[in-house]
């Protein structure tokens, strides 16, 4: 039964994580100094980072980001102190050396290849394989083409993946962006009528519909090139060392199928209802 909650999802989620034989590897050279490794998320973007108020301190943040980055700290055998902040000021934090990385549901981009080092693509489910939007269940229908978006004013949340999609394919047809700091405000604002619809990934606009009711996906579907469809963690330029070490981490993750396990995990903890069919795929609703 789909859990109905406001800003916080309040049900724990239980980290799956591979036990490593022989002794602990010693903390990178680079990055994670005095064996902490510091890592910045938005924990507004369920099922990739979100807040369980029924939990306090670092135990609050859950989701797939967090599993992966437990998984990478346990592996470089450090401690992890997840930071959160604004989407937009972890990427600052990274810039400037306050965190060893960030990861926080982040799509390869172009400006971010040229200002940081990006990871290999690590694989969330289908959070970022379709780019969707939503809006109040009356009204989404009249949304399903792009055709129903003059004069339509749609969110979408600063510096992200989605900013980019709307201006590229929504603003043409008539709409207009309007920027929010994150997505538990922009779902205040679109129920405020702020604007009338919001972009966000597919598995950030099951999560919210678990929890809303009152909202929906309106039927349209961005076109997507290939490599944004996956996600990468941001790191500071030149941070070649850490870089490998990370991109050595994620495959080894990916190998022992764990961002399966961990996208599953991320989406029951969301409230979004999970099953399978006969070919064992995956199936939300």
């Amino acid at each position: 039964m789909k859990k109905l909650l406001a800003l916080a999802l309040t049900l724990a989620l239980s980290l799956s994580m591979v036990a490593c034989g022989g002794s602990e590897p010693a903390p990178s050279e680079e990055g994670a100094a005095g064996g902490i490794l510091k890592v910045a998320l938005s924990p507004d973007f369920a099922p990739m980072e979100f807040v369980d108020l029924s939990l306090s301190g670092q135990d609050q943040y859950v989701g797939f980001d967090v599993s992966l980055a437990k998984y990478i700290a346990e592996e470089m055998g450090v401690e992890l102190e997840l930071m959160p902040m604004s989407f937009d000021a972890c990427q600052a934090a990274v810039s400037t050396g306050k965190v060893d990385m960030s990861i926080s549901g982040f799509s390869w981009k172009e400006d971010r290849a040229e200002n940081y080092n990006i990871s290999d693509y690590y694989h969330a489910g289908d959070n970022e394989t379709e780019q969707v939007t939503i809006a109040m269940a009356d009204k989404a229908a009249a949304m399903a083409t792009v055709d129903g978006y003059a004069g339509v004013k749609v969110g979408a949340q600063t510096a992200s993946l989605q900013e980019s999609l709307v201006n590229d394919q929504l603003v043409p047809a008539g709409a207009e962006v309007v920027i929010y700091s994150d997505i538990n405000t922009g779902l205040l604002q679109l129920k405020k009528g702020d604007f009338d619809a919001m972009a966000v990934a597919t598995g950030n606009a099951e999560a919210l519909i678990a929890n809303n009711p009152d909202v929906a996906k309106t039927g349209f579907i961005f076109e997507v090139d290939p490599k944004y469809v996956d996600n990468v963690i941001l790191l500071q330029k030149g941070a070649d060392e850490l870089t490998a070490e990370v991109n050595a981490i994620l495959a080894k993750a990916e190998a022992a199928g764990l961002y399966e396990i961990w996208y599953e995990q991320a989406l029951n903890a969301a409230g979004v209802d999970v099953s399978f069919d006969d070919e064992g795929n995956m199936i939300t609703g």
